[in-house]
């Protein structure tokens, strides 16, 4: 199955809904996009880290990872299917507070090193500030990793990408909010 055949079987499993919802953003939204609840179903998981996996062969990243909460399912899947595909990603998930006990970290996983090429997960993208989060303590645990990019299941079109894009960074996304409005 190519990208487009797999992006037309997810595409009806994005949770797409109308009402009246306060975003991590602090904004206000008539729409929210749970990308969580999204890739804890399982063709939708698999289909959204088959299509990371193939956006992310341009950029040949050596880990994928993300903030925590959102990005946890997909990084999971992008890992053990990129075991399987001969190229292996490891992965981590970047806390939003360090941990309270032991090592006191901000990542977990295999340690980031030197040189390491790194691409961001994250599930939606509105203003940019979780992967923006996630790109910051990246940099503050091996400021000598390179980040390839960011990929995302959705952008809401809301800032996000031009955020990124003021950082230097390239934002990669499976699809838009105009996709998506039902």
């Amino acid at each position: 199955m190519n990208i487009e055949e797999m992006k037309q079987r997810l595409k009806p499993q994005v949770d797409f809904l109308t009402g009246d919802f306060t975003l991590a953003s602090g904004k206000k939204s008539d729409f929210y996009i749970n990308g969580k609840t999204t890739t804890l179903r399982p063709e939708a998981l698999n289909l959204t880290a088959r299509i990371m996996l193939e956006f992310l062969k341009q950029d040949s990243p050596d880990r994928v990872g993300g903030l925590t909460l959102g990005a946890d399912a997909m990084i999971g899947a992008i890992t053990a299917f990129s075991f399987d595909l001969g190229t292996p990603y490891e992965g981590f998930i970047v806390r939003k507070e360090p941990k309270g006990h032991g090592t006191g970290q901000w990542i977990e996983g295999p340690e980031l090193k030197p040189g390491q090429r790194v691409a961001i997960i994250e599930d939606v993208v509105t203003t940019g500030g979780s992967a923006l989060k996630a790109v910051e303590r990246v940099r503050e645990s091996q400021p000598d990793v390179v980040i390839v990019g960011v990929y995302a299941l959705v952008d809401r079109l809301d800032g996000g990408r031009e955020k990124m894009e003021a950082e230097g960074l390239k934002l990669c996304t499976i699809f838009t909010k105009n996709e998506l409005v039902r």
